[in-house]
C-alpha cells in the first residue's frame, strides 16, 4: 500500500508553487535528487523553495513581479461560455486512495480542471469530442471515458454527481451530432506550427501547437492526436520576446513561459508563428460571430474545417485559412477573398445578412451538387488536393447543379429579371453562375437592369449579391448541355408555417378513423428542406421533425376521413407514418403543395400541377427488364396514375380503369399493372408506403361511381361488364331461343352483378359456370341501374325524335344526338347496338327479331316503365338503321356476320370447352438455353397451347423440323433444379401466370420422348407399380419443413390415383387387381391433382440421379393443401417409364400428336388471335379497327380453319 502512495519529491523543502503540469503524468524537474515518501497529494510537485525570477521558470511564485491577476471579465470575454463548473475530487491514475480536490470547468469544447478556482491555466484539458462515454460508478463517483484514458471523479453528493453526468452526456451528444473528424480527435487540426519545445524548469520537452489564436501544450504526440493536453494559452493577452541563443519567452499577465527551440532557425519560425497567432487573436471577432450564427457557416464550405474565418463575398461561401490561400490563387475576378476578422469595413449589414440567408449548406447545394466522394476534400487534404478541387469547383463549375435554362441566354436573363423581384437569393445564385447576365437589359427604361429591379422591389439582399458579382468571371465548364426553349416561371416558395393537428407517428397503416381527441395542436414550420413541429409558436426547440429528403410519399385523405375534416399523411423512409389535420381546406392545400414542392425533384415537377391524392417515389420494373428495378415518381389523380420514369423526359399516364389486369404479389410486395402492350411491376421502397399505394391504386382502378364513365373500361372505352357480357352471349347464346326475354336465377344474377361492380376486371365468364340467361339479365340490369342512363340527360330528345315522320330527317337527328353523347356513352351505345343487330340477324334461331329486341331494351336503356312504346321505337330505329346512323362499313359488317356464322357451325361440331377469359400477355421464352441471345418475347393469347408456342419460336428462328425431332416447351424451375415438359395441348397462359421469379419457359428438343412413346406403345395396361425411394417435404405455412430422408416405398399408379404402401408382404396380392381393395394404402393422391417434374435439388442428397419431384395441390377451395415430395428410381429407363405413365394417364393417352408436322402447318395457318376453344373468333374486344382486322383471315380463305376439323 505504501508503494502505491509514494511520490517522488525533492529532498529540500521549499515553499509551494503552482504547476502547469498535470498530476496524471509526472514530468521531470531539473533537480536530480529525489526520495520516496508517502504524502498527501496536492500538486505534482509540493513545497518547492524559492526560485529566482531570473530563471524564467514556469512556476509562478505566490509573490513577485506579477502580484495580482487582471480582472476576470477581460479573460472571460474571449472565452467560450462555461456550461458547468465546480469542485470535484479526482483520483490519480497511479492508484492513490487519496483523492485530489480540483476545480472543474466544462464548456462546449473542453472539460478542464485546475488546482484552484483562481487559476487561469489548467492541469488537464479533455476535448468533449474525444469523450466516448460518461458512466456512474457509485458512491458519488463517475467516470469520463476517452479513447485511451478513463478519468475518475467524485462529487460531494449523488445529486451533484447526477448533474455532472447529465450535463456531460448532453454536451458530448450534441458535439458528436454535428461533428465528424478524420484521423484525429484533436480540434487543432489546422495548426500554424507544431513540434517539441523545451520548457525551462522541466526536464521533459512538451509537444507545443500554435493553432489560430491559442497555443496548446501536450505531453507528447500521442496526447496531441487524442486532444488530451495540459493547458491552452490565449494569445490575445500574450507577448513574445526573443531571448539569448535559442530561447524566447511567451509572456502573459498571469505567467511567463520560457521556451527553448532545438535550432536558431526553428526559434525564428516559432516566434513568427506565435506573433501571427497574437495578431489573429487581436483581430475583430464580431463579424465572425455573426456569420457563425448560421450553423452551416461554422464549417469550411470546401474541407469542413471548424470555425472558418475567411469568405468569398461574391460566391457566398465561408472557408478556412488553408482553403483561403487556394481561393486567392483563383484571382479576384473569380473569388473575392475577405477575412471575417480583419476586413471589418467590407462587412455591411446587408452582406452579413446575405451570408446568413444563403449559408454554406444552401450555397453548396449549387456549387457542390455533384461532388464524387473520391474527389471531396477533408481536414487532412494536401495543398495540391485543395488547389485542384477548388479550381474545379469555382473556376470550372465542375460540380455545380445546372439550371434547367443553362445554355439559353435569353431565357436565363428573363428568369433573372423575374427572380430578383422576389427574396429567393438561392435561385439568383444559380442563374448568375449558370450564365445569366447581371447587367442584362430588362426592357424597362425606368428600371434598365436587374439591380434596378431589385432596388425598386425592396430586395436588399438581391441588390447586394448582384453588386458583388458585377465583374465576376463565370465558371468555364466543358460540359455540353442541349439548349431547349424552356420558359421560366418564378420558383415557388418552400417556406411555410402555421398550426396543424398531429397524431403520434405510426409504423403501420391507419385502418380506423382517428377522433379529434387523438390529435395534438402543434406549430409547424417548413424551411430549407426541414419540417419541424413545436409545442407552440413561442417555443424555440422543436418536439420533432422530418427532413424532406426522408419523405417517400405524401397522401391526401378524402374529407371527413378522420376527426378533422382535412387530413394528409407523410410516409418516411424510416417506415413511419405521420398524420396531420386541419379544419380549413385552404390551409391544408397550402401545406400539401409546399411539402410536395420540397421533396419532389425538379425533373418531376410537372406532377405538382395536378390535384393529386397521393404522390411519391416508387421503384419499378417493366416486362423487358425484370432484373433491375429503377426509380420513378408517381402521382395518383382520380383513376389516372401519372408517372415520371427514370429514363423518360416526359410524364406518362396510365388509365387505371382501363387496365387489363391488376394484381398484387404479396410475397415480394410487387404490384402488377397490365395495360395494352405493356406490363409494369411496381415495388415500394418500404412496406408501409407500398401498402398505401397498393390500396389506393386498387381503389382507383375499380368503379369510382354509378355513371358509365366511372366504370372500369376497355381500351375502346366500353365498360368491362358490357364487353364481357356481350362477348359471352355472342359466343354461347346467339342460338339460345328467347335470349334477353327469358329470366335467369335472381340470386345468381344479383351475385354476378355484385362481382362485376366490385371488380369487373377479375370476373371471367365461363361456359358451364355461368348460364346465358343469367348473363343476359346482368347486362339488362346494369343498363337499367346505371346513373343518368345510357342516353344521359338528353334522353327526352331521343324519345321526341321518334315523332319525326320523315325517315331521313329522323336518322339525321339520331346522328346529331349520337355525336353529342359523351365519349364512353358513344362507344357503349355503338357496341350494344352492334351486338343487338347481330342478334336479330339470327332471329331464325333465337326468335329475337327487331321488334322483340326493341320491346326488351327500350324500357331498359331509357329506364322507363314500358307503357310508352317511343323508347322501343328508338331502339328499333337504331338497330334497323345501324349501318347509316353509326356509319358502319357494310363490307366489314358482312365479315363480322360471316365470322359469327362460322362460330355457330364450329360449336355444332366441336365440344364446348370452358374458357379462361381473354387478354394477351407478353411472355419471355428461351430457345434451348437461358441466355440473352436466345431470348424471345412472345404475345400469348389465352388459348395458345404449348405446341403453338413451340411452333411460334421455331418459326421466328426459321428452324426446320424433321420427322423424329420432338421439340417441346419446358417449364424450368432453377431454384428447385427441376423441369417439366408441357403437354402439347396444355394452355401456356395459366402456366406463365403461375411462374415464380426463379422459373422460365424454355423450348428445346425432348430427347426422351421417342423412348417414352415406344414404351407406351408396348404397354398392355394403363397402370404401373414398383419400388421407388420416397422423401416428403410438406410446405407448412410456407416454411417448407423437411420430414425425414429417402426411404423405400411401393407405389401403384392407376388411371385415377397414385397409392403408397409401406409394408410389402405379399406382392402378388398387391399386383392382383381384384385383391387391391383389401390392402389399404398408407397414402393416396388423385392423379389429376399431381404435377410431375424431372429432377431433384442436390441439397436433398438424392440416392440416385434419376429423380422426380411431385407436387400435389388439392382442388378444395375452402381448404387449400399443397404437398411436395420426391421419388428416386434406380435407372434412367425406370424414371422415363414412370413419367410416361403419368403423362399418358393425365392426358387420356395422348402424349404426342400423331401427325406432328401436319399440326405445325395447321397452327401456322391460323392467326394467334383466332384459335378455337375458349377465345372467341368474333370481334368482341378492342377498337373498331381491330374488329375489322380480326376477320381478315376468313375473307382470304374462309374454310382454312375447318380443313382439320
Amino acid at each position: 500500500m505504501a508503494s502505491k502512495m509514494s511520490l517522488m519529491v525533492p529532498k529540500v523543502t521549499k515553499s509551494r508553487y503552482s504547476s502547469l503540469c498535470s498530476d496524471d503524468e509526472l514530468l521531470d524537474d531539473d533537480t536530480d535528487c529525489y526520495q520516496s515518501v508517502s504524502v498527501k497529494r496536492g500538486s505534482w510537485i509540493d513545497d518547492f523553495g524559492s526560485i529566482s525570477s531570473s530563471q524564467n521558470s514556469i512556476y509562478l511564485p505566490t509573490t513577485g513581479c506579477v502580484s495580482a491577476s487582471p480582472p476576470r471579465e477581460d479573460f472571460a470575454s474571449t472565452s467560450i461560455p462555461v456550461i458547468k463548473m465546480g469542485w470535484l475530487d479526482k483520483n490519480p491514475p497511479q492508484g492513490s486512495l487519496i483523492y485530489q480536490r480540483r476545480w472543474v470547468k466544462l464548456d462546449a469544447e473542453y472539460l478542464r480542471y485546475f488546482d484552484t478556482e483562481k487559476d487561469i491555466y489548467s492541469k488537464r484539458i479533455i476535448p468533449t469530442m474525444s469523450i466516448t462515454g460518461v458512466v456512474n460508478v457509485g458512491d458519488q463517483k463517475f467516470e469520463v471515458v476517452t479513447h485511451n484514458r478513463t478519468f475518475l471523479f467524485r462529487a460531494e453528493s449523488d445529486l451533484d454527481r447526477n448533474e455532472w453526468v447529465s450535463v456531460l452526456k448532453n454536451c458530448v451528444k450534441t458535439y458528436q451530432a454535428r461533428t465528424s473528424l478524420d484521423m484525429t480527435f484533436n480540434p487543432c487540426v489546422n495548426y500554424e506550427m507544431k513540434g517539441y519545445l523545451e520548457l525551462r524548469g522541466l526536464r521533459s520537452k512538451l509537444y507545443t501547437v500554435v493553432c489560430a489564436d491559442k497555443v496548446f501544450l501536450y505531453k507528447n504526440t500521442e496526447d496531441y492526436r487524442l486532444g488530451i493536453g495540459i493547458t491552452s494559452i490565449d494569445m490575445n493577452v500574450g507577448n513574445v520576446k526573443e531571448m539569448d541563443r535559442r530561447a524566447f519567452d511567451l509572456t502573459t499577465p498571469y505567467r511567463i513561459f520560457s521556451f527553448v527551440a532545438d535550432t536558431d532557425q526553428l526559434k525564428d519560425q516559432w516566434v513568427d508563428a506565435m506573433r501571427n497567432s497574437i495578431k489573429e487573436a487581436l483581430s475583430n471577432y464580431e463579424v465572425a460571430e455573426q456569420i457563425w450564427t448560421e450553423p452551416s457557416n461554422q464549417m469550411c464550405a470546401d474541407c469542413s474545417a471548424a470555425k472558418p474565418e475567411w469568405a468569398a463575398i461574391n460566391l457566398a461561401v465561408v472557408f478556412c485559412k488553408r482553403c483561403a490561400g487556394e481561393h486567392r490563387g483563383l484571382g479576384p475576378s473569380i473569388s473575392k477573398v475577405r477575412s471575417l476578422k480583419m476586413d471589418k469595413k467590407v462587412w455591411t449589414e446587408d452582406l452579413i445578412q446575405l451570408f446568413l440567408t444563403l449559408g454554406n449548406e444552401r450555397a453548396n447545394q449549387f456549387w457542390a451538387a455533384n461532388v464524387p466522394p473520391s474527389e471531396a476534400l477533408n481536414l487532412n487534404s494536401s495543398s495540391e488536393e485543395r488547389r485542384r478541387f477548388i479550381t474545379a469547383k469555382y473556376r470550372e463549375g465542375k460540380y455545380r447543379r445546372y439550371h434547367p435554362l443553362f445554355g439559353n441566354q435569353r431565357e436565363l436573363n428573363n428568369a433573372l429579371c423575374i427572380n430578383v423581384q422576389s427574396s429567393d437569393v438561392c435561385e439568383t445564385l444559380a442563374l448568375v453562375f449558370c450564365g445569366a447576365d447581371v447587367s442584362c437589359d430588362t426592357g424597362d427604361p425606368d428600371l434598365p437592369s436587374p439591380i434596378a429591379l431589385a432596388q425598386h422591389h425592396g430586395q436588399k439582399l438581391q441588390v447586394e449579391f448582384l453588386s458583388q458579382n458585377r465583374n465576376t468571371e463565370l465558371p468555364r465548364s466543358e460540359v455540353k448541355v442541349a439548349i431547349d426553349t424552356v420558359h421560366y416561371m418564378a420558383p415557388p416558395s418552400i417556406t411555410h408555417n402555421g398550426f396543424l393537428f398531429k397524431t403520434a407517428s405510426m409504423a403501420r397503416p391507419i385502418t380506423e378513423k382517428k377522433g379529434k381527441e387523438e390529435f395534438s395542436r402543434r406549430w409547424c414550420v417548413l424551411n430549407d428542406g426541414n419540417f419541424s413541429y413545436y409545442e407552440s409558436d413561442k417555443n424555440a426547440t422543436p418536439n420533432g421533425g422530418l427532413k424532406m429528403k426522408e419523405i417517400v410519399c405524401l397522401a391526401v385523405n378524402p374529407p371527413e376521413t378522420h376527426g378533422y375534416d382535412h387530413t394528409f399523411e407523410l410516409y418516411s423512409d424510416a417506415e413511419r407514418l405521420y398524420l396531420f389535420g386541419t379544419d380549413h381546406p385552404e390551409s391544408m392545400r397550402e401545406w400539401v403543395k409546399s411539402i410536395a414542392k420540397s421533396f419532389i425533384p425538379s425533373g418531376a415537377e410537372d406532377l405538382l400541377l395536378k390535384e393529386f391524392e397521393r404522390i411519391g417515389r416508387l421503384r419499378y420494373k417493366d416486362r423487358l427488364n425484370r432484373e433491375m428495378s429503377r426509380l420513378g415518381w408517381f402521382c395518383l389523380v382520380g383513376s389516372s396514375l401519372h408517372i415520371r420514369l427514370e429514363e423518360s423526359s416526359a410524364d406518362e399516364t396510365i388509365d387505371l380503369q382501363k387496365l387489363q389486369e391488376l394484381s398484387i404479389q404479396p410475397e415480394n410486395e410487387v404490384l402488377v399493372l397490365v395495360e395494352r402492350g405493356r406490363t409494369l411491376y411496381i415495388e415500394g421502397e418500404r412496406k408501409l408506403d407500398f401498402l398505401g399505394w397498393a390500396a389506393a391504386i386498387q381503389r382507383a382502378a375499380g368503379s369510382s361511381g354509378d355513371t358509365l364513365s366511372q366504370q372500369q373500361l376497355t381500351e375502346a372505352d366500353i365498360p368491362v361488364i358490357v364487353e364481357r357480357c356481350i362477348h359471352f352471349i355472342t359466343q354461347y347464346g346467339l342460338t339460345s331461343e328467347g335470349i334477353y326475354r327469358k329470366s335467369g336465377v335472381n340470386s345468381k344474377i344479383a351475385a354476378l352483378l355484385e362481382e362485376f361492380r366490385r371488380d369487373a376486371r377479375c370476373v371471367w365468364l365461363k361456359e358451364g359456370e355461368h348460364q346465358v340467361d343469367d348473363v343476359s339479365n346482368v347486362l339488362k340490369r346494369f343498363f337499367r341501374d346505371i346513373e343518368e342512363g345510357l342516353f344521359g340527360q338528353e334522353a327526352h330528345s331521343w324519345l321526341s325524335t321518334t315523332g319525326v315522320s320523315d325517315e331521313s330527317s329522323r336518322i339525321c337527328q339520331y346522328q346529331l344526338l349520337y355525336s353529342n353523347l359523351p365519349r364512353v356513352n358513344q362507344a357503349t351505345l355503338r357496341a350494344l347496338v352492334n351486338h343487338l343487330y347481330c342478334v336479330q340477324r339470327f332471329a331464325d334461331l333465337n326468335q329475337m327479331n327487331l321488334h322483340n329486341l326493341a320491346i326488351v331494351f327500350g324500357p331498359t336503356l331509357f329506364q322507363a316503365d314500358g307503357k310508352d312504346y317511343s323508347a322501343g321505337r328508338v331502339i328499333e330505329d337504331l338497330i334497323q338503321h345501324y349501318v347509316t346512323i353509326f356509319d358502319v362499313n357494310e363490307q366489314q359488317l358482312k365479315k363480322q356476320l360471316d365470322e359469327i356464322t362460322y362460330i355457330i357451325k364450329l360449336r355444332d361440331n366441336l365440344t364446348p370447352k370452358a374458357g379462361t377469359g381473354s387478354g394477351d400477355f407478353i411472355c419471355t421464352v428461351y430457345l434451348e438455353e437461358k441466355k440473352e441471345t436466345a431470348e424471345q418475347h412472345v404475345k400469348i393469347p389465352a388459348a395458345m397451347t404449348a405446341a403453338e408456342l413451340t411452333f411460334e419460336i421455331l418459326d421466328r428462328r426459321k428452324i426446320s423440323v424433321k420427322e423424329k425431332d420432338y421439340w417441346c416447351c419446358f417449364e424450368v424451375n432453377e431454384k428447385e433444379e427441376t423441369e417439366r415438359p408441357l403437354h402439347y395441348q396444355e394452355r401456356v397462359l395459366p402456366i406463365f401466370h403461375s411462374l415464380g421469379t426463379d422459373s422460365h419457359l424454355l423450348v428445346k428438343k425432348h430427347f426422351s420422348m421417342e423412348a417414352m412413346l415406344v414404351y407406351l406403345a408396348s404397354k398392355v395396361e394403363v397402370s404401373k407399380h414398383g419400388m421407388m425411394k420416397f422423401r416428403e417435404e410438406r410446405s407448412l405455412l410456407g416454411l417448407g419443413l423437411t420430414t425425414g430422408s429417402f426411404n423405400d416405398r411401393y407405389f401403384i399408379l392407376t388411371s385415377t390415383s397414385l397409392r403408397l404402401y409401406k409394408e410389402i408382404r405379399n406382392l402378388q396380392k398387391l399386383q392382383s387387381p381384384e385383391l387391391q381393395c383389401s390392402n389399404r394404402p398408407e397414402r393416396e393422391w388423385p392423379v389429376k391433382c399431381l404435377k410431375v417434374y424431372h429432377g431433384i435439388k442436390k441439397k436433398l442428397r438424392p440416392p440416385t440421379c434419376w429423380g422426380l419431384t411431385v407436387i400435389y395441390e388439392s382442388e378444395k377451395q375452402e381448404k387449400q393443401e399443397r404437398q411436395q415430395w420426391y421419388l428416386c428410381c434406380d435407372t434412367q429407363n425406370e424414371m422415363r417409364e414412370w413419367f410416361a405413365t403419368f403423362m399418358s394417364i393425365q392426358n387420356g393417352g395422348r402424349v404426342w400428336p400423331a401427325e406432328w408436322l401436319k399440326s405445325r402447318a395447321t397452327s401456322r395457318s391460323a392467326p394467334l388471335d383466332a384459335r378455337f376453344g375458349n377465345v372467341s373468333l368474333i370481334p368482341l374486344r378492342g377498337s373498331e379497327n381491330e374488329m375489322r382486322n380480326s376477320v381478315a383471315a376468313f375473307t382470304a380463305d374462309p374454310l382454312a380453319l375447318f380443313r382439320n376439323v
